[in-house]
């Protein structure tokens, strides 16, 4: 069985790549009958590999899980985007009240202390089925200023924990934040458009089968990760 943070490639001449999370991959109610995300990577992919969509448009963290108990049979590589509607659970901490810079500060260490238990628990599950998986950070939307400024500064919070997670486990990290980064990548302020769904498919099918496939460590924690950001 390969180790997660094997390379993506290995021996097999073909793979069946499946996507597990939220609407940055579920994102065909978005895109106006244009392709969604799991289209543009079919068409990318080798001939002979496959891809599957098992995200759920409005899943949390929580919700990977059973995502996983229903993963094909033949399933060879997972790539994660998950933690983007746990962060809006989070938004109402942004409008509250504090009597210091230190309490507000305080509250958002909680939310990121909690946020990271949960995602390296999920990610841990996912690690158990023995795949070659990825993860991807959440990426920095295009909610409208000045709350933007707010949103993607505690973004960077929740983001360490994922970044952390991956690269403590020598996973491959795609940063949505780089890829996802114009306004015609968004077909609303939270969901991929077709042109972001082409940029975040190039980016695993870069992952999966291209020159970066060969730079990844070969098993656990100490593992060299790799960062995909086009």
């Amino acid at each position: 069985m390969p180790s997660p943070s094997s390379t993506w490639k290995g021996d097999m001449p073909m793979g069946h790549l499946v996507l597990l999370g939220d609407s940055v991959f579920d994102n065909a109610a978005y895109v106006g009958g244009g392709p969604d995300v799991v289209a543009q990577l079919r068409d990318r992919l080798p001939a002979g590999w496959r891809a599957t969509l098992r995200a759920v448009d409005g899943s949390v963290i929580g919700g990977v899980e059973r995502q996983l108990d229903r993963l094909p049979a033949d399933a060879s590589h997972l790539v994660v985007s998950t933690g983007g509607n746990d962060a809006l659970g989070y938004a109402s901490v942004l409008e509250a009240g504090a009597r210091s810079v230190a309490e507000a500060v305080d509250r958002l260490a909680t939310i990121r202390e909690r946020f990271g238990r949960d995602y390296e628990a999920m990610l841990d599950r996912v690690l158990e089925r023995g795949l070659p998986t990825a993860v991807c950070t959440i990426y920095d939307t295009r909610i409208p200023e000045p709350r933007r400024r707010l949103v993607v500064t505690a973004l960077c919070l929740l983001n360490d924990r994922i970044t952390r997670a991956a690269f403590a486990r020598g996973l491959p990290l795609v940063d949505l934040r780089l890829v996802c980064d114009r306004d015609e990548d968004y077909a609303n302020p939270i969901e991929p458009s077709v042109r972001g769904g082409e940029k975040i498919a190039a980016a695993i099918a870069g992952l999966a089968v291209g020159p970066m496939s060969g730079e990844l460590g070969g098993g656990g924690g100490g593992s060299r990760s790799v960062v995909a950001v086009r």
